[in-house]
């Protein structure tokens, strides 16, 4: 178990925990939870082994194995499949002791190994790795591409596959959701289920931790405490915790008032001076309850806006896409739809089929391929892109963005724009003293996540487009974004792997996916087993890819009626001028009987090639059959230095076989 006993923790000179003290019970799922800057990062640092306790005493378990995700940006060319494989580090070691035990000739190693290597899944060790990756969004095309080829959410995701990978006994992710769609965590909450060993995550998304956790540890005010249950749970205990402690300190501020208050007014009579001095002692003595420190919630609303178009939008025969080099590639086709006053949209759709796309075309960032899309008159649209630097300067401040927002609306925007007032304003989403003169390159994702919020609200928008607006934020803040966005008045089109803050706003859904745009007739829990379904499908898929280009498929082929090999008719030779008829037939029986001759041999050996791999593919097959049960070192030896030979054999005759079928096609 893990036991933490009066642990002190500093950041700098600011105590992020003071005299912590909690057990966690090997197996637990457990939610770490607090708002930004409470330490639960360092504290983290603690469980990991990077940072120690300043004070008290911290223990873990020494042979448990660890498994977390790796915070920096993996640069490499290695495919991805392989990437994610490399990390089930037990694979890797014992890969590495069968290279030398087989180095130095030692048998009884090389036995102990490939047992070993038996008992930790090393025959399908590569389809976990495909299925991890196919799971957290990536498509079966795409396992052998580069490292280096993705982007940097799409290698944090491939990060985060390798850490599911590697066998482990603890499980620590920090913030695992903020680079998924929803699909991708659907999938992760299903695996984090089924997980087995102890689990420590920090998350802001409510949904995610209620599903995978049992237990919250609450960081606030340097104190660490514990609480069983999800983090539904947790809210709920906490608040009557809250209330309890603010009712026993009211009652105790009463009785001290009531001590007080006798010591007071008989002190200096002689006849109540005993009594008095045993009121002090009992004042001394009192434990005393602290006094409630809530943090002020953060809260703001969208402003009412100016006028309301009715539709706010149609969009008629419309293909959404990109162009690349002047070529235009489309991802949605024969859009038609219309956008109401007053609609709450949520848009679903697995990853890469085009959600952010329609998004971005809407908020006029990327060009309509082909159709018409119609904005009602009066149009304003507050957008907040999934990426905040697709619309902030990092190089600027948060005061420059408001003033530069403020000059290109001008007056028509009925808001006052003094610098005062600006300042006044961001004050508002915390941007408080200082905070207004920093560059937002150096903030947090949480802070410019505010910043693009407080610019929305600012425009008085009527039609709000959301792209993952809560990947940065905590969750109160997410609490504060879905208050405001309940009341805003105009419409909302949203896209969002947090499924709390769906549930709360939108009341209709659109699936975005297969080229259309489509309403989907269902609710959120109908979605999750539609892409659980889904995650499955394309699983199966990987498999079957896997199976079809492995020598075992390749025999399987053999064995068809159909030959592997499809040999062209030869055509027929074109008329030599001068030659009759039968001369001409003549002459081309003869190529007939020099094109047998040639492929005869060729077709023999190739023949050959394919029984003989089928043959090594039965041999291997028994062997690894063999090797599952109990068997004399020396046997076991043999039998692991055999599959190795027969492995080489099988390149070599792929190999063959691929020349062959080369020169077969070149004679005919």
């Amino acid at each position: 178990m893990i036991n933490l006993k009066n642990v002190t923790l500093r950041r700098g000179t600011k105590v992020l925990l003071d005299k912590a003290s909690v057990t966690l019970n090997p197996g637990e799922k457990v939610g770490l939870v607090g708002r930004n800057g409470a330490g639960k990062s360092t504290l983290f640092a603690l469980f990991n082994g990077t940072l120690t306790e300043d004070g008290g005493d911290f223990e873990m378990p020494r042979q448990w194995r660890m498994g977390q995700v790796a915070q920096n940006m993996p640069e490499t060319d290695q495919a991805a499949s392989d990437f994610v494989l490399e990390g089930d580090t037990l694979l890797a070691d014992l890969r590495q002791r069968l290279v030398a035990a087989e180095a130095s000739g030692d048998g009884m190693e090389m036995a102990h190994v490939y047992t070993d290597l038996a008992d930790a899944g090393d025959h399908d060790a590569l389809p976990r790795a495909e299925a991890l990756i196919l799971g957290l969004g990536f498509r079966v095309d795409e396992l052998n591409n580069p490292v280096n080829s993705f982007s940097g959410g799409w290698r944090m995701r491939l990060q985060l596959a390798r850490a599911l990978m590697c066998p482990s006994d603890i499980l620590i992710l920090d913030e695992p959701t903020n680079h998924l769609d929803l699909d991708a965590l659907v999938w992760l909450e299903a695996w984090l289920q089924r997980y087995a060993g102890t689990m420590i995550v920090i998350s802001h998304d409510r949904e995610f931790l209620d599903a995978v956790t049992d237990v919250t540890l609450h960081i606030d005010h340097a104190k660490l405490t514990r609480y069983g249950g999800n983090y539904s749970a947790f809210e709920i205990l906490r608040a009557q915790q809250m209330e309890l402690q603010q009712a026993s300190f009211a009652k105790q501020q009463d009785k001290i008032a009531h001590l007080q208050k006798f010591i007071t007014r008989f002190k200096a009579q002689a006849s109540k001076a005993k009594q008095a001095q045993s009121r002090v002692k009992a004042l001394e003595r009192m434990e005393k309850v602290a006094p409630l420190l809530a943090d002020a919630e953060f809260t703001f609303g969208f402003k009412e806006p100016n006028n309301l178009p009715n539709p706010m939008l149609a969009i008629s025969e419309a293909s959404f896409g990109y162009v690349v080099d002047d070529t235009p590639k489309s991802i949605l086709q024969g859009v038609s739809k219309s956008v109401l006053a007053g609609q709450r949209i949520g848009i679903l759709g697995a990853n890469g089929q085009g959600k952010s796309t329609l998004v971005k075309t809407i908020a006029r960032t990327m060009p309509l391929l082909t159709g018409t899309l119609t904005e009602g008159k009066g149009l304003n649209i507050g957008y907040f892109a999934q990426q905040e630097l697709d619309v902030l300067q990092p190089q600027d401040n948060p005061l420059e963005h408001m003033t530069r927002l403020a000059r290109e609306l001008g007056p028509g925007s009925g808001e006052p724009s003094r610098e005062q007032d600006l300042r006044n304003y961001l004050g508002t989403f915390n941007f408080t003293g200082d905070m207004v003169k920093q560059a937002v390159g150096t903030m947090s994702g949480g802070e410019k996540a505010r910043l693009v919020l407080a610019m929305i609200v600012w425009q008085r928008p009527n039609l709000l487009l959301l792209d993952e607006p809560t990947n940065h934020l905590d969750l109160a803040t997410r609490e504060a974004l879905s208050m405001a966005l309940n009341e805003f008045e105009g419409t909302v089109m949203l896209v969002s792997h947090d499924r709390a803050l769906l549930r709360a706003v939108c009341d209709e859904f659109w699936m975005v996916g297969r080229g259309k745009v489509e309403p989907f007739d269902g609710d959120l829990d109908d979605y999750q087993k539609y892409l659980l379904e889904e995650s499955k499908r394309l699983r199966e898929v990987a498999k079957n890819a896997a199976r079809d280009t492995s020598p075992t498929a390749q025999t399987a082929a053999a064995e068809l009626p159909a030959p592997l090999v499809v040999v062209q008719a030869v055509p027929a030779a074109s008329p030599t001028p001068g030659l009759s008829s039968a001369e001409q037939r003549k002459l081309e029986a003869q190529k007939r009987q020099q094109v047998a001759a040639q492929t005869r041999p060729l077709k023999r050996e190739l023949e050959q090639n394919e029984q003989r791999m089928a043959s090594i593919e039965a041999e291997k097959q028994q062997l690894e059959r063999l090797l599952t049960t109990p068997l004399p070192l020396a046997e076991m030896a043999d039998a692991g230095r055999r599959l190795k030979a027969l492995a080489e054999e099988v390149a070599r005759l792929e190999e063959r076989w691929l020349e062959l079928t080369q020169q077969l096609e070149t004679c005919v």
